[in-house]
């Protein structure tokens, strides 16, 4: 037993010294003024999606041009929103309307056009924007939305399930207990895992058919960087306000972890795409992240 356990402790510290991460560049994104938050890139990382406050409209940014375009300036345009396979922007605004009730209105930008449509009328009710191998969609309660008959391979939550949909066929699974639910599903490059955050268990990794591949720990938001790793944000609080937070990066099979910002740096909402990390600050500071991982 004794020489079991010595063997497996000489192989988990292979695995950390053979895996050496280096940042290339860490840079504020300055052709973005005041504050910004949640940001999204696109697959290719040639485009960037923020709200400049808190959930208050939706920003477009160009890395080729430098370029800074407003999607939108309805509240909440700026949360949640997604890129489509098909290269449209999807994302959902709000509105509370005089009966005190919140109403949501899904839309789909055009790139190509510069204009909004809504494809989602206004109802009372979550409403989610979800992207797509090939395209987009738009999920609630009352009906449903798809840019396209068949829009590839999508993933999203609801409550404690997650939902992979292959060619407009839906599989739910509940891996993991949690009563809170889970949260910010998202597909690996390869089309073949699942990131989820699950409430009181963390980071989970899932195959297409709902097995368990790995845990990689209590942290939230997790983005693929690529089909091995991905960028993740690591909190502490104080039960009223953010104590700490950074981003880390995780092997996706839970071997290895790494600190690419320290917890005091309150950094924050990490986005991964095209070898780029962005992320924020608590205020407000985009910053682009650029690494080397040598195995």
């Amino acid at each position: 037993m004794k020489r079991i356990f010595f063997a497996l402790m000489v192989g988990w510290a292979l695995v950390a010294v053979a895996q050496r991460v280096t940042v290339t560049e860490q840079s504020r994104l300055l052709p973005v003024e005041g504050p910004a938050y949640y940001p999204v890139l696109s697959h290719d990382g040639e485009q960037l999606l923020f709200t400049s406050e808190s959930t208050q409209g939706l920003n477009l940014y160009d890395f080729g041009t430098r370029a800074v375009t407003r999607v939108s300036d309805e509240p909440g345009a700026g949360y949640g929103a997604v890129f489509g396979g098909d290269g449209s922007i999807y994302y959902v605004s709000q509105e509370r309307r005089e009966n005190k009730l919140i109403y949501r209105t899904g839309h789909r930008y055009d790139q190509a056009t510069g204009r909004s449509a809504v494809v989602l009328e206004a109802q009372h009710g979550p409403m989610q924007p979800v992207a797509a191998t090939r395209g987009g969609a738009m999920k609630s309660r009352a009906r449903n939305y798809s840019s396209a008959k068949a829009v590839g391979t999508a993933v999203y939550t609801q409550g404690s399930e997650v939902i992979i949909d292959i060619a407009g066929r839906e599989r739910r699974f509940s891996p993991v207990e949690s009563w809170a639910g889970y949260l910010w599903a998202s597909l690996s490059p390869d089309g073949q895992r699942v990131a989820f955050f699950a409430a009181e268990q963390g980071i989970i990794i899932i195959d297409l058919n709902g097995n368990v591949l790995a845990r990689l720990g209590n942290y939230e938001m997790p983005c693929w960087y690529d089909d091995n790793y991905l960028v993740a944000q690591n909190t502490t609080d104080d039960g009223r306000q953010f104590t700490s937070s950074q981003i880390l990066l995780l092997k996706a099979d839970g071997t290895y972890k790494h600190e690419l910002t320290r917890p005091t740096s309150m950094t924050m909402q990490p986005t991964a795409g095209g070898g780029k990390i962005v992320y924020t600050t608590i205020d407000g500071n985009l910053t682009l992240m650029k690494i080397n991982i040598q195995q």
